[in-house]
């Protein structure tokens, strides 16, 4: 298994699927260090901003014990030498900026939230990341290194040596020390430099005798170093994305593992010493054999530095796209937390070096169902930007996205927005892209037939109509949702099309201030335009009266419509804080609002479908019944509001299947629980009542079958007559059809109209009651009609036969 902090939780993969198999929540901020307890293998420390020290059963997922010590934690190390202590970083008091290593001790009282209030300093003046400390030779010393700074205190002797290194940048670059680790058998220390050097010390139990040997490979920082398990080899890591083995503390002998993506931020090697892993800037960690293989890699979602495309929600999988890597389009699945897949967009190689003006993704828009992808990349110029307009087919057989139509320079200017029209794609003669420029245009894109007899695909795209309004920017474009209707924003004026005609229908505007976002209403308000202006009002225009239908004083940063339903989502920024607002454009009034929903800027929002709709009991969160709310703040974070609580949301959904099943888990249990839900939710949409056999449930065959172990389970002979048996109906339990058949032949024997047949008769309709509530309606018969009835059964028809 990998551990691994991720925000405030631990998080555990399997090494081997890359899947994640269970998330620890717990912890109130950000989760700082993560340390297998030494004495316990199948227990790990976390520290926590939060001021606690949990103590976890990750097999079960379970926190034992939590320490509460009161000040901020930044970094935690566990010692096997340390029975009833760990280390940890915390800020020293009354001081700011400033750190310092202490020692605390963990009670053994009983309980599970004990106060961990004893601590004594080891080192004062450490650096607060974890990179920065390193214990030596079983826990004989601890080594911090900041700014030029070495400094090893030494735990018996209590010992502490300073040492530095030239602070001025020379020729061979900055000094600054940025990493450490210690030989896990040998008095040696490793570090690494702002210049890329990696500095093996020695001898440093003398102040004045101590040797250092130089490695030199890395072209800039030394982001971190790890050695081997027995200490024979040295690994270390930088912007390089190359990962270095180092053999023998020696510069001749090297191997290297190239192209891994991007700079590797932090190195960790597997307790048996067969693996090792590294943790990257974009958010990946790459598991990395002990002969310098590549393993696996577990990504999660990328952190770019300006996420220009947006929020968008690929139709097909549902997963949410957006910049990945430089000129890359990622999928991701939110479900598994994890990278579906990268789609090489700009196809260029990406260079790391600062200044240089390269090819970025800034546009993306996805047909109705995901067959069509569009992008737009950009190179910023001097004098013109350089634009190109990509259009992509999703082929079925290769399970990706094909480029069929590049467009150089589709605008004159900066693309501002683009959208698809959202009709029915069956008809490729419906699907139409829409782009609008800083250029004072907006353009229509249609499929035409490729006459080329040379071309690889049948169709392609071109330019079929432009438009514009007074030499305005185009800022905005949307569809109405059944595609007859464009809106695209000329800075102050929202403007309204015909798809068909493209003839302008009629315009809008609220000064002063210009259009931030615009979008259509849904379902039964799907005649209501809904604008947002930067001068801080949010708008709404009936599309029949072609007039204002209100407004709102609201600084909308994000305007974001539910496909699935009437709602509009509203993010406002003020006083530092963003909130929420979630309304139907026929009502001004908010049916949901959440202030100070974070302190970060969010920048984007996107409601993703769910696969089934949810069952929530507050009536507040209905809005959020069919599709669920995702945001991204300006710091990269993604958020989203949830329904549950903490505990439902981390609790497998196998186990709460089980508790609301009441079944035993194993894997066929689950299927039937499953199966069971969804034949009484069929029954229910389809208005039936179905009559079951009441002592179906209480079968002890069916009990056995399904309860009993495998490996005692009698032979499939004698289970299968008693199971066969509990599925036959008793002759106590007449069928109506039975019933009905009786009534008939008492109904033969009388000739006389007595009031004895009116009461068979009221019997036998009373019987067949069952087949009436299964939408079989008997009609009524007159007296006359049932003698002719009767004499008709009676009539010997076996002449016809000979025929």
């Amino acid at each position: 298994y990998l551990l691994c902090a991720s925000g405030d939780f631990v998080k555990m993969y399997s090494v081997a699927t890359e899947e994640t198999l269970r998330v620890m929540g717990g912890h109130a901020d950000l989760v700082t260090g993560i340390q297998l307890n030494p004495h316990n293998h199948m227990q790990l420390y976390s520290s926590s901003v939060d001021g606690s020290i949990k103590l976890w059963d990750f097999m079960d997922g379970i926190p034992i014990k939590t320490f509460v010590v009161g000040s901020k934690l930044l970094a935690l190390y566990a010692l096997a030498c340390c029975e009833d202590s760990v280390f940890v970083v915390i800020p020293k008091h009354g001081e700011r900026d400033t750190f310092q290593l202490v020692s605390v001790k963990l009670s053994k009282a009983a309980g599970q939230d004990l106060e961990a209030k004893e601590l004594s300093v080891v080192l004062d003046g450490v650096d607060a990341s974890p990179k920065r400390i390193a214990f030596g030779r079983e826990g004989e010393y601890v080594a911090s290194v900041k700014d030029v700074n070495l400094q090893v205190y030494f735990f018996k002797q209590k010992q502490l040596n300073r040492f530095s290194v030239s602070a001025t940048k020379t020729k061979s670059g900055n000094n600054h020390f940025t990493c450490i680790a210690c030989h896990p058998t040998e008095d040696c220390i490793a570090t690494g430099h702002a210049d890329g050097k990696i500095r093996l010390w020695r001898n440093f139990y003398h102040k004045k005798e101590y040797t250092f040997s130089t490695l030199h490979w890395h072209h800039d920082t030394v982001m971190d170093l790890a050695f081997s398990m027995e200490g024979t080899s040295l690994l270390s890591g930088g912007v390089e994305s190359v990962l270095v083995l180092w053999h023998n503390e020696s510069d001749c002998q090297k191997d290297f593992l190239p192209r891994l993506g991007s700079a590797i931020e932090y190195i960790s090697m597997s307790s048996d010493g067969a693996l090792c892993c590294t943790l990257h800037t974009d958010n990946r960690i790459t598991i990395i054999n002990s002969n310098l293989r590549f393993s696996k890699s577990i990504q999660g979602l990328i952190k770019s530095t300006d996420v220009k495309t947006g929020l968008v929600v690929d139709p097909r999988t549902k997963a949410l796209v957006l910049n990945g890597e430089p000129g890359h389009l990622q999928f991701y699945c939110l479900q598994s937390d994890q990278q579906l897949f990268s789609l090489d967009i700009v196809q260029r190689q990406y260079i790391h070096q600062a200044g240089l003006n390269q090819a970025d993704l800034v546009k993306v828009a996805f047909s109705a169902q995901g067959k069509w992808l569009a992008t737009v990349e950009e190179r910023e110029e001097v004098t013109d930007p350089e634009l190109q307009l990509k259009l992509w087919f999703y082929d079925e057989e290769t399970q990706s996205f094909k480029l069929n139509t590049r467009i150089n320079m589709p605008h004159e200017d900066h693309i501002t927005d683009m959208c698809f029209r959202n009709m029915d794609e069956l008809e490729d003669d419906s699907l139409i892209l829409v782009t609008a420029g800083k250029d004072c245009v907006f353009k229509v894109w249609v499929m035409v037939e490729d006459t080329d007899p040379e071309a690889q695909q049948s169709v392609s795209w071109s330019c079929d109509f432009v438009g514009s309004y007074h030499n305005y920017q185009a800022t905005n474009c949307c569809f109405s949702e059944d595609g007859s209707l464009l809106a695209v924003s000329f800075e102050e004026t929202v403007t309204v099309w015909d798809s068909v005609t493209w003839d302008l229908k009629c315009t809008f505007c609220h000064p002063p201030g210009k259009i931030r976002n615009i979008c259509f209403g849904r379902l039964t308000c799907s005649k209501y335009l809904i604008g947002a202006t930067d001068y801080g009002f949010l708008c709404c225009w009936n599309l029949l009266s072609c007039a204002l239908e209100w407004s709102a004083h609201l600084n909308v940063l994000v305007l974001q419509p539910d496909p699935l339903s009437e709602h509009i989502a509203a993010v406002s920024w003020l006083s530092k804080e963003s909130s929420l607002f979630v309304f139907k454009p026929n009502e001004p009034r908010p049916i949901y609002i959440q202030r100070n929903l974070c302190k970060e800027k969010i920048q984007l929002a996107a409601f993703v479908p769910r696969d089934e709709p949810e069952t929530i009991g507050s009536e507040k969160y209905l809005w959020l019944r069919r599709s669920q709310l995702f945001f991204l703040t300006d710091t990269q974070e993604l958020m989203t509001l949830s329904t549950k609580s903490l505990e439902e949301r981390l609790t497998p959904s196998s186990k709460q299947l089980a508790v609301e099943e009441s079944l035993a888990v194993t894997p066929f249990s689950l299927l039937l629980g499953k199966h069971r839900r969804q034949q009484s939710q069929e029954d229910i949409d389809l208005g039936k009542l179905v009559v079951r056999n009441k002592h179906e449930q209480d079968s002890p065959a069916v009990k056995e079958l399904l309860h009993t172990p495998a490996h005692v389970l009698p032979s499939a002979s004698f289970l299968c007559p008693i199971f066969i048996n509990s599925l036959l109906i008793s002759k106590e339990n007449k069928s109506a059809e039975e019933v009905a058949d009786e009534v008939e032949m008492e109904s033969e024997k009388t000739e006389d109209d007595s009031d004895e047949e009116r009461d068979v008769t009221e019997t036998e309709q009373e019987d067949t009651s069952p087949m009436e509530l299964l939408g079989e309606m008997t009609c009524k018969l007159s007296k006359s009609q049932e003698k002719e009835l009767r004499k008709i059964r009676k009539m010997d028809y076996s002449w016809i036969s000979a025929f």
